[in-house]
This record gives C-alpha cells, sequence and structure tokens, in this order.
C-alpha cells in the first residue's frame, strides 16, 4: 500500500486529535513534516507527538514527495494557503470551517476542482458510529418518509475560552457558535434530512459571555422535501449537554443525543444503541476520542489512493455554510447584549 505522505500546517488546539489519528494511522500515512507560526508550538508539538518539524510552509510547497496538507489553522487564513496548496497540486483537508465568509468558502472549492486536487473537510461527527447507524436506518427507509427534523445543541464554553484571542469574532472564526460548534451537528442534520428551502432565525450574544460574535442561535426550517424542522444552538448552557438530533418520520422516530441513538417505530418495535465517546459539549472543549478523526483521516487517504471524492467534501461543507448564513443574515446586529431587563419574566 502507497503510504499517504502528508504535511500538517497549524499546531494550535484542534491539532492534537489529529495528531492522535494520524499516530494509529503509520502503515497508511507518513506525516512529512508539522510547520506554523510558532515555532515553539511546532516543536512541542512536533515532539509530542514523534513527527518532524518543517521548514516552513514554501518548503512543504517545494516538496515533490509531499501527496496531501492538512490545515489547521484559524479560518481567515484558510484561503490563501489552499489557494498556494491548490497550484503546488497538493490535495487538502482542511479544518472546518472553509472559511470566514461565503464568497472565500466558494473560492476555496472552486480553486481545488480547477487544480484537480482532493478537498476533504473535517465534519468526522459523520464517522462515529452511532451517526453511522443513523445515517444507515435513514438511507434504508425504515423511517419512512421524514415528517421533521430538528436540532438543540446547548454547550457550554466559560468565559475564559472566547478570552482568547480571536476567538468568537468575525474577522477571524466567521461567527460564533454556528461556525465553530454547531457547524458539526448541522452537517449532520442536514446529511440526513436534506437541503433546507425556508429559514425564519434569530441569533443574539447573552448576558453571559463577552464576545463579538453570537451564543445562541434560533431557527425554524422548512426542507425541500416538505418536512418541518428546527434548529437550537448556544454555548451558554451550563454545565453543557450532548447535542440531540431528532428525525420523525412516518414509520417512527429517532432521537440521537450525544453518541446514544434509540430508534421507536410505530408498530411497536425499538432499537438502542450507544457510543460511549464524547463530544466537547461543556468546559473542556477536546473532550472526546480521537476514533472519527482517525476514520476521517483514513477514508481522505483511501480517495487519494482510489481517485475518489472524499467522504466529506467541499460542496458538502458549502452547504452547511450557507444555511448558517442564512440563519445569521436576517439579524441586523448580532453582537447585542442580552440583559436581564430583555427577558421576559
Amino acid at each position: 500500500m502507497h503510504r499517504i505522505r502528508i504535511a500538517i500546517v497549524g499546531a494550535g488546539l484542534a491539532a492534537t486529535p489529529h495528531a492522535l489519528a494520524l499516530n494509529e494511522l503509520r502503515d497508511e500515512v507518513e506525516v512529512a513534516a508539522v510547520v506554523g507560526r510558532s515555532p515553539e508550538r511546532v516543536a512541542h508539538f512536533a515532539g509530542t507527538h514523534g513527527f518532524p518539524a518543517g521548514a516552513s510552509f514554501d518548503a512543504i510547497l517545494k516538496d515533490a514527495t509531499i501527496d496531501a496538507i492538512l490545515v489547521l489553522t484559524p479560518p481567515n487564513t484558510h484561503l490563501e494557503l489552499v489557494e498556494q496548496a491548490a497550484a503546488a497540486g497538493k490535495h487538502v483537508l482542511l479544518e472546518k470551517p472553509l472559511d470566514i465568509s461565503m464568497s472565500r468558502a466558494t473560492r476555496i472549492v472552486d480553486v481545488c476542482r480547477t487544480a484537480g486536487v482532493k478537498l476533504g473537510v473535517v465534519f468526522q461527527n459523520r464517522f462515529r458510529p452511532a451517526v453511522r447507524r443513523l445515517a444507515e436506518l435513514s438511507a434504508s427507509g425504515a423511517l419512512g418518509p421524514i415528517a421533521c427534523a430538528g436540532l438543540d445543541l446547548r454547550w457550554w464554553r466559560p468565559q475564559s475560552y472566547y478570552d482568547e484571542p480571536g476567538r468568537g469574532t468575525y474577522a477571524r472564526d466567521g461567527g460564533g457558535v454556528l461556525m465553530t460548534q454547531a457547524i458539526h451537528s448541522l452537517d449532520i442534520l442536514l446529511w440526513l434530512a436534506g437541503e433546507v428551502s425556508t429559514v425564519v432565525a434569530a441569533t443574539a450574544t447573552t448576558a453571559l459571555h463577552k464576545m463579538e460574535a453570537e451564543d445562541f442561535a434560533s431557527a425554524a426550517l422548512t426542507f425541500e422535501s416538505g418536512a418541518a424542522g428546527h434548529v437550537l444552538a448556544t454555548t451558554a448552557a451550563f454545565p453543557g449537554f450532548p447535542e440531540r438530533i431528532e428525525l420523525t418520520g412516518e414509520n417512527g422516530t429517532a432521537t440521537l443525543e450525544g453518541g446514544h441513538l434509540r430508534v421507536f417505530f410505530r408498530d411497536g418495535r425499538t432499537d438502542e444503541f450507544r457510543d460511549p465517546s464524547s463530544s466537547g459539549f461543556g468546559a473542556k472543549p477536546m473532550d472526546f476520542s480521537h476514533a472519527a478523526h482517525r476514520d476521517l483521516m483514513k477514508n481522505f487517504c483511501d480517495a487519494i489512493r482510489e481517485d475518489r471524492e472524499p467522504g466529506v467534501t467541499g460542496d458538502d461543507a458549502l452547504r452547511v455554510q450557507r444555511l448558517i448564513e442564512r440563519i445569521t443574515a436576517p439579524v441586523a446586529d448580532t453582537s447585542r447584549v442580552l440583559a436581564p431587563s430583555d427577558r421576559r419574566p
């Protein structure tokens, strides 16, 4: 088997599960180099995980033996890095979101398509066992036509999380809870329920956080299939609770709460499946298994070897980002803080 040589760009918070995943795939993937803005952080990360520290991003681009680049830098840096990688003929696995705006995100997808390189996006939740089981159930038609679908994501992030430079800002992250946390579950919702035709939404920054972007979003949806739906997402729900996706069809209802899948059929049958892994819904954002990252990485490398599309494509990511834009668009001032006097008794 041809080992895919991959270079890592960025050694911040999101890098650890990728490193653990890559080390479990040593027979299939070789980490050629790690580069980043902070030489000290790169040296510590590379040393911790047994990877070589690279000289520079330019050196990676010029190395003809490197097949792909894993981009783990802040969202507002993605477009320029991907443009250079694609021009050098490198396949790209990109941490979500694609970038901070639809125009930049669309440019990323177009650039990779024009250059003929693979573009994969890190929506690892698609590879969690309970999600896969729900996807198989939905695809089989066991639930029947979907009548309604919803997402409730009530997570918690302390203020110290948003005190980190750039966190929760439009300039670096492109938004708040929707772009940074709920984006994974929104991807699952759209993957299972299909495209959205109408959106009625509101977002806000609650009094529990000092940040630029939204930490609360609510939306009523209509899917193109005719199904009704809703989204509620927040990082202001102490101490944090597992996200919940619900699909109600003609034949029954499936609920996925964290890794706990339950199915209630109208004929009286039930089914249950438990995946013990967490999703980082509380004060520790990285409190989750790296297994889904490993499976996503393997899928991406197999796509390069087999010359096919990866399991999560740029078009998939564009669809989610387009929905996020539609949810936030109706709000003129998403930085408004809800004071206690604003709340109904």
